[in-house]
């Protein structure tokens, strides 16, 4: 399973999202510190989901950090939007 696919499922399976993107920026940060060659070291995240909405911005973050887990070590940078 790729990290995009992965990033997607935990992210669905946490907050049913009622909008979800995830894109791999990784290509934007090719040479650079983080670029570990794999082609998934870089993400943006755009999430909506009616939990998180209730949150504070610090809260919301987190939330979305816990359920991404592990993969926080996998990957060198996520973009967060939150809402």
């Amino acid at each position: 399973m790729s990290v995009t696919e992965e990033i997607t499922t935990r992210l669905t399976r946490a907050f049913s999202p009622t909008e979800l993107v995830v894109r791999n920026e990784s290509h934007k940060h090719a040479g650079h510190g983080g670029d570990d060659g794999s082609g998934e070291s870089h993400f943006a995240i755009h999430i909506r989901a009616d939990v998180l909405a209730a949150m504070t911005r610090v809260t919301r973050h987190r939330a979305v950090q816990t359920a991404l887990g592990d993969l926080n070590r996998r990957v060198h940078a996520i973009a967060l939007d939150i809402g």
